[in-house]
C-alpha cells in the first residue's frame, strides 16, 4: 500500500499533453547533450568504430559515462571482462538512482517498469524526480510519477544521443580533437544545472557533498573508475547515518 491513498486524480491532463511537456522540459538539456555526443562519436571513429557500431554502442548501453570509460580503456583485441567490469562499476550508480523511484512506480506493472528503466539516464531521473515530488502533494504517490511525461524526456534523450553520437563518428576524421571546442565540459554543466533544480538546503545535500568528497579522493589516489563506486557507497552510508542522527 501507499503511505496514504490519492485525493484527486490529474484529470486535466492527457497522455499527450503529458509527452508533450517531457519533450518541452527536454529540449534546453541537449545544448550540453549534443557535444557530449559527438565527443564520443568523434572518440570511437578514433577507436576504429564503424558507423553502425557506435550506435549500437550508444543505443544498446545508452549511458554516456560508461561509454566514455569504455572507449578510453579499449584495446585491439579488447579485454571483455575489462570493459564488463568498468561497465558495470560505473552504471552501478543506476541501481541508486532506481531505488529512489521505487515509492512512485510500485503500483506499476513490471512489463511497464523495466522498459521505463532502460531509457533512464542522470538527466530523465533527475526531471522525473523533482516533477514526481513537485506532484506529490497534489495527487498523491499514485498519480505523482508521469510515464507519459518521463516518456518525452527518454526519447528525446535517447535519439538525440544515438543520433548525435553517429553523426560525431562521421564528422570526427574531419573535425580532428573536437575536445579543443570544450565540448566536454558540457556533462559536469548539465549535472550542475540538474543539482541547482534539486537544490533543497545544505541539509539535505550533506549526503552529496561526502560522496563528492569521498569521490574525488578515490579519483586522485585510486586507479580506474573505482571512484564512482566509492562515491555512490560513502553516499549511502552517510544518508542513512544522518537521517539516525536527525531522528534521534
Amino acid at each position: 500500500m501507499p503511505p496514504f491513498q490519492p485525493r484527486i486524480t490529474p484529470s486535466d491532463a492527457t497522455p499527450l499533453s503529458e509527452f508533450q511537456r517531457g519533450v518541452k522540459d527536454c529540449i534546453p538539456l541537449l545544448l550540453g547533450v549534443i557535444p557530449l555526443a559527438l565527443v564520443l562519436g568523434a572518440t570511437a571513429a578514433q577507436k576504429d568504430f564503424s558507423l553502425l557500431e557506435v550506435p549500437l554502442l550508444t543505443g544498446l548501453n545508452f549511458a554516456g559515462g560508461s561509454e566514455f570509460a569504455v572507449l578510453e580503456a579499449w584495446t585491439d583485441p579488447p579485454h571483455l571482462l575489462t570493459l564488463i567490469f568498468i561497465t558495470f562499476l560505473i552504471n552501478s550508480r543506476y541501481i541508486l538512482l532506481g531505488a529512489s523511484l521505487v515509492p512512485y512506480l510500485r503500483h506499476l506493472p513490471n512489463r511497464k517498469i523495466f522498459p521505463a528503466l532502460f531509457f533512464m539516464v542522470d538527466e530523465s531521473w533527475a526531471l522525473s524526480l523533482t516533477d514526481a515530488q513537485r506532484r506529490l502533494a497534489q495527487f498523491g504517490y499514485r498519480y505523482a510519477f508521469s510515464l507519459p511525461y518521463y516518456a518525452g524526456l527518454c526519447i528525446v534523450l535517447y535519439l538525440a544521443w544515438v543520433g548525435f553520437t553517429t553523426l560525431g563518428a562521421l564528422l570526427g576524421p574531419v573535425l580532428g580533437d573536437i575536445n579543443r571546442f570544450g565540448f566536454d565540459m558540457a556533462f559536469p554543466a548539465i549535472m550542475l544545472v540538474l543539482l541547482k533544480g534539486m537544490w533543497k538546503g545544505f541539509t539535505e545535500a550533506r549526503p552529496w557533498l561526502i560522496s563528492f568528497i569521498c569521490a574525488a579522493l578515490a579519483y586522485s589516489y585510486l586507479p580506474g573508475n573505482w571512484y564512482v563506486l566509492i562515491g555512490a557507497l560513502a553516499g549511502i552510508a552517510s544518508a542513512f547515518w544522518l537521517i539516525q542522527e536527525d531522528e534521534a
